[in-house]
């Protein structure tokens, strides 16, 4: 279990005075159903890894990526049932293991999808030189900490650095980093 700074904030920023909906990229798991139902709001689940699977995983992973067939069906597996707009986004560790074209698409797809005011809440490893980071699934405890299991290790898409992720998110209104003892950056974006 790991106290999470960003998660705290994330949950603090949501209106629970009116009927929210938020996405979770992390598949459908109880812990964070229970916890977000339990503030009032309607969690919509998208196996984000499985669709990375389906579409990139036999043969090359990252060079299948540059298959704009195969970009695209992810695109329309991941995107098309979160039409939104969402009041909130959980996207954890998934933007990490995509190659720089995939992930600006996917982050064009986000911008799309979320309300002007959204947040979002991702996880990036922060060394910059691993040949292979860890995969994890993200559970919610409570609103400062989450359970955090190793699923996977795979080699990143390329390396964040904060002025990458920085950059990344250019087009959001502000993205803030939470500092944490460990090798992963807490990051919560504003749309």
């Amino acid at each position: 279990m790991r106290t999470s700074s960003a998660l705290q904030q994330f949950v603090r920023s949501l209106d629970t005075n009116r009927d929210l909906r938020l996405l979770d990229l992390g598949g459908a798991n109880a812990a964070n159903i229970q916890f977000m139902t339990q503030l009032g709001t309607r969690l919509y689940s998208e196996d984000f890894f499985a669709t990375l699977e389906d579409c990139f995983g036999d043969g090359d992973y990252y060079e299948n990526q540059r298959d704009p067939a195969r970009v695209d069906s992810f695109l329309i597996q991941t995107f098309s049932e979160q039409r939104g707009p969402f009041d909130g986004a959980l996207v954890w560790d998934c933007l990490q293991f995509l190659r720089p074209s995939l992930l600006d698409k996917t982050i064009d797809h986000l911008h799309r999808i979320l309300e002007p005011g959204a947040h979002m809440l991702a996880y990036f490893y922060a060394d910059d030189r691993a040949q292979t980071i860890p995969q994890y699934d993200f559970k919610i405890h409570d609103e400062h900490s989450i359970l955090v299991a190793q699923k996977a290790e795979m080699p990143p898409g390329q390396a964040f650095s904060n002025r990458n992720i920085e950059r990344l998110f250019e087009d959001f209104a502000s993205t803030k980093f939470f500092l944490s003892r460990d090798n992963m950056r807490e990051v919560l974006v504003r749309r």
